[in-house]
This record gives structure tokens, sequence and C-alpha cells, in this order.
């Protein structure tokens, strides 16, 4: 998959809704974990971990200190 030749990390923090046509399809079927939506936390729906698994997903947010409990794991799917 083209997608782990780049460094994902940089994608950490941006909204999905923001990439542009050729960041979706560079990414298209990694995984990425986004905060889940409570009226507590009306979180910003950005990308907090990306990677070829929710397991990965779940190892870079447990290394961020991060609860993977308050996340939403979505399986990104082509553009069109």
């Amino acid at each position: 998959m083209a997608a782990t030749q780049v460094d994902l990390d940089q994608f950490i923090g941006r909204s999905w809704e923001r990439l542009d046509l050729a960041e979706r399809e560079l990414l298209y079927g990694s995984y990425i974990a986004r905060e889940v939506y409570t009226p507590k936390t009306l979180p910003l729906q950005r990308i907090e971990a990306i990677g070829d698994s929710v397991e990965t997903c779940v190892a870079k947010l447990q290394q961020r200190d991060l609860d993977p409990l308050n996340f939403e794991f979505v399986r990104l799917d082509p553009s069109y």
C-alpha cells in the first residue's frame, strides 16, 4: 500500500474533510482514529492516529497516553 511509503504522522491533527484528493487517494484503505463525539467534549474530528489496522491506531494512541476507548476507528474509503 502506498500509504506505508510516506510519513503518516504528517496527517495527525488534520481534519479528514480538509485533505485534498491526492492525500485521500494516498490514504485509501488506511484506518484513522477520531475522538468520539459527546456533548462534553465536542471534538474537532481531527485525525489522532493513522495506520494499516485498528491495532496500529490503538498502539499509536497509547504511545501518546490517549485512551483508545475515547476514539472511533474508521477505514478510509475511496474519494469517489
